[in-house]
């Protein structure tokens, strides 16, 4: 089905005023005389949330808008209030009064039926104000798209863009969390779909454990808890009665699943166990929160696995991290590197930590995309899950286990590579809507029997579409104009725009409009059903060759320490010749800190102090350390054992 108009109108949902109103304080009668302080009432949005997203305003704004509804309504009765007034008025004017007094004056029943005129006008104003239809207009319009472009502030623009192209909202409630919008949990299930289908014929299979967790099960893992401890939530109560014992909201599995592995794995033929489970997770970030990369609750996946030996479990480290280098690659065409996390960046209490990063050109800072480890023997040796070994009979072996995840962050990575100043720019396979059908040519003097056979031939180009695997839908919203709904999907993000009007329709072609680059072109009608996927999928494989072209030539080798801090500035990653020793890791980071040169960070307020941090070992090395060769940091003699990839990082 099309879109067509029903409820409010964007409009209607962005009104505000400067400052929190009470109806009280704008409408008053006084003696019989409406005083409605117009110029208070009602201010169209311009900037619809502050830099920081300041809860607190957000609150108010939905607070002033049912108050001004009201007001509005108020406003109404009193105009009526007063016309009723100036009726009497006027109805009684030159008669006597049963005590012999004499009605109003032509002056005051003049100045009554001013009043009453003023007040009408400014009522009427306002009421339109607060429910105008969505015209076009170019203050509307840009009320409704972004108000700083994606260069000149990174972190509202990303904000804007998330917020407005309908993907979440804030939950006012508590700070720190997200509401998920229909047009993200799109996208996190076609994310879901792809992979549990991958994940399945590996042999995985799907769980759900409970959220909580024990502070006992927390005591058996204290070197891989300890990282999680000031994130963990904690219920006390339930109703008015405190709890005997504690309970915290799970950060993360390991703690809930593992008791269970010891029960249910008595036997090697037990193994392996691979099972997965997609939930939500609760780290009580003290950070900073932002939309996608850090919230105190966010949706994820984690695989915990069970294997007899290291070599079976090592390999489907490898083969989950190539998944997840899928995810980003394939479906949401973002470009990131291979590798292998240092011992600082590890998994607390795992035996090594397998990574893909990202990288956002706009601020030149890495992100860690998703990661698969390798626990090693250490968690079966905390929960006791063991087998005889097969081949020595009376020997007991503990497990080889791993987990892996992957999170809602995989959205945020690819808003920030490919949005640009008019919204998101969607990858085709991802996109809940791939093309838009927007007619044109359709007027007030457009005839019922033409605009029937407009349609009629539009609806034929839509099913040929879906007939042919194309997510496809048409815009019939009455009162808005083409360059409005334009606008729109294209803040949205949809991928192909195909607008069809009646000078279309003699030619026998559609017009598309390409939403990654622009590029505009006509496709005949009767080519439709393949030239068009065959359209999507080359704005697929475009996106991800400009995203990779980004990320080549920002991903430098430095040998010379004089060099990193320049690099940095200029937005680069920087693979460097590194020891692999934790301490000198610290060491980089803090001669790092603090020392970049007039060009401040644009994601969190202390980032112009930001030092640099191992993002990953690369998997594929840009070359080889050469005998001798000694560490990058100037105060370490160490020699060099690989190039590592250090960047700012989220």
């Amino acid at each position: 089905m099309g879109f067509h108009s029903v409820g409010a109108n964007p409009a209607e949902q962005r009104i505000t005023s400067s400052a929190p109103v009470d109806s009280n304080d704008n409408l008053n009668i006084i003696s019989g005389k409406l005083w409605l302080n117009s110029d208070i009432l009602i201010h169209p949005v311009e900037h619809y949330w502050t830099t920081n997203f300041d809860t607190t305003h957000i609150e108010r704004v939905k607070s002033n808008q049912a108050k001004m509804a009201e007001t509005v309504e108020k406003a109404k009765d009193a105009v009526a209030a007063v016309a009723e007034q100036v009726k009497n008025v006027t109805v009684g004017s030159g008669e006597q009064s049963a005590e012999g007094d004499k009605g109003p004056s032509k002056s005051a029943q003049k100045k009554a039926e001013k009043e009453a005129k003023k007040a009408a006008e400014k009522a009427a104003k306002a009421a339109k104000l607060a429910a105008a239809p969505a015209a076009s207009g170019k203050k509307q319009e840009d009320t409704l798209g972004l108000t700083v472009t994606k260069t000149e502030n990174f972190p509202q623009w990303y904000q804007e863009v998330v917020l407005k192209s309908e993907m979440i909202e804030y939950y006012t409630e508590i700070s720190g969390f997200f509401v998920m919008r229909p047009a993200t949990m799109y996208i996190w299930n076609v994310i879901r779909k792809w992979f549990t289908e991958r994940i399945e014929a590996m042999g995985v299979d799907e769980t759900n454990f409970p959220m909580f967790l024990s502070s006992k099960s927390l005591e058996k893992e204290k070197d891989h808890v300890e990282g999680f401890a000031p994130e963990l939530a904690w219920v006390t109560k339930a109703g008015d009665k405190d709890l005997e014992v504690p309970v915290a909201v799970r950060p993360t599995s390991e703690a809930v699943m593992y008791p269970y592995y010891s029960k249910w794995i008595r036997s090697h033929r037990d193994l392996p166990l691979r099972l997965n489970q997609w939930n939500s997770v609760v780290r009580w970030e003290a950070k900073q929160t932002t939309p996608f990369l850090r919230a105190r609750e966010f949706l994820w996946q984690e695989g915990h696995t069970a294997h007899l030996t290291e070599k079976l479990a090592g390999e489907e480290v490898l083969e989950i991290l190539e998944l997840y280098a899928g995810v980003y690659e394939q479906l949401l065409a973002v470009p990131v590197v291979r590798g292998t996390k240092t011992e600082n960046e590890k998994f607390a209490g795992g035996y090594y930590t397998t990574t893909v990063e990202g990288y956002i050109p706009s601020n030149g800072r890495g992100i860690q995309g998703a990661t698969s480890h390798c626990l090693g023997q250490n968690f079966s040796k905390m929960f006791d899950i063991t087998v005889e070994d097969p081949a020595e009979k009376g020997k007991h072996l503990n497990v080889w286990q791993n987990s892996w995840g992957l999170s809602t962050r995989v959205i945020g990575v690819m808003v920030m590579i490919h949005g640009d100043d008019k919204g998101l720019v969607l990858p085709p396979r991802i996109a809940k809507v791939q093309v838009i059908i927007i007619p044109l040519g359709i007027t007030k003097n457009t005839t019922e029997e033409a605009k029937a056979a407009h349609y009629d031939q539009l609806a034929d180009i839509k099913a040929t579409l879906k007939k042919s695997g194309v997510r496809v839908e048409d815009d019939q919203r009455d009162g808005y104009t083409p360059g409005w709904k334009f606008s729109d999907w294209e803040l949205k993000g949809v991928p192909l725009r195909i607008e069809f009007g009646p000078k279309d329709a003699a030619n026998g072609v559609v017009t598309f409009a390409r939403r990654d680059n622009g590029e505009k072109g006509t496709i005949p009608i009767a080519d439709v059903a393949v030239k068009v996927p065959e359209l999507l999928e080359t704005i697929q494989s475009d996106m991800y060759r400009r995203a990779e072209k980004a990320f080549d030539e920002h991903r430098i080798v430095v040998d010379e320490w004089e060099k990193v801090i320049p690099s940095l500035d200029a937005k680069n990653v920087v693979q460097i010749p590194f020891c692999l020793e934790p301490k000198c890791e610290d060491k980089i980071k803090e001669l790092t800190t603090g020392k970049q040169d007039q060009n401040p960070d644009l994601s969190v307020p202390q980032a112009p102090s930001m030092g640099m941090k191992s993002l990953c070992i690369p998997f594929k090395q840009p070359k080889e350390v050469v005998a001798g060769q000694k560490c990058l940091n100037p105060e370490c003699q160490a020699e060099a054992k690989k190039y590592v990839m250090f960047g700012r990082s989220y």
